[in-house]
């Protein structure tokens, strides 16, 4: 017992931790740059081929990771074509891989919540003379609150992730080791201690995230 608290206090345990927020806080904040105002358009807009990108927002929902980190691997590595960058196997290609996989999350969620809205208050806000792009921001100051659990959503898939950031993060001690992956090592060596610290994080994290989505979904039916 003396050694899983140990364990906790150690430089190494902090790093990991900090690393995976600061990772995964960026990717969740590259997703809701891309997905809210992506979702959003597709709910107000119609245009050919509209149901289609839908469709294929949806089923990408199920992305798998690891073929995800394959492909940015073919991307990012020096024979692929944005291998220039230099970013395989740092902290960016691992930002880059959770975003990928957030943004589809967060663009569905948005979807959904900005199409039922605007099939409430469209024709108001037509009335008014808002066009459907210039109605979309004031769609967002209505749905912020389930808005903000899409953003919970991306973040939670985010810090959760292990497949892809493994490919592309290479899972470097001190430099792209995450809770995630250094879990699945640590309990390979037997290092349970720092497994089960790293385990309870996490756990804690996908709670409040949990609890956080449920309150303001609660909150947003009243």
């Amino acid at each position: 017992m003396s050694e899983f608290w140990t364990t906790l206090g150690s430089d190494e345990f902090r790093r990991i931790v900090a690393l995976s927020l600061g990772v995964s806080l960026s990717a969740t904040v590259l997703a809701i740059a891309v997905g809210l105002p992506l979702g959003a358009w597709l709910a107000v807009c119609s245009f050919p081929g509209r149901r289609a990108l839908v469709v294929m927002a949806n089923a990408l929902l199920g992305l798998p990771p690891v073929v995800v980190g394959l492909a940015l691997y073919l991307l990012l590595s020096h024979s692929g074509p944005l291998g220039v960058l230099g970013m395989l196997f740092t902290p960016g290609a691992m930002v880059l891989a959770q975003a990928v996989l957030a943004t589809p999350i967060v663009a569905a969620l948005v979807h959904r919540t900005t199409a039922d809205l605007w099939e409430e208050y469209g024709g108001a806000l037509q009335v008014d003379g808002a066009s459907p792009l210039r109605a979309i921001p004031e769609l967002i100051v209505m749905g912020r609150t389930r808005l903000l659990t899409a953003g919970l959503a991306g973040f939670g898939r985010a810090i959760s992730e292990v497949g892809a950031i493994l490919v592309v993060g290479g899972n470097i001690a001190g430099y792209t080791r995450t809770m995630t992956t250094a879990i699945a090592l640590e309990t390979s060596k037997g290092n349970l201690s720092l497994a089960l610290g790293l385990g309870f994080v996490l756990i804690g994290i996908s709670i409040a995230i949990s609890a956080t989505a449920f309150a303001l979904g609660s909150g947003g039916k009243k």
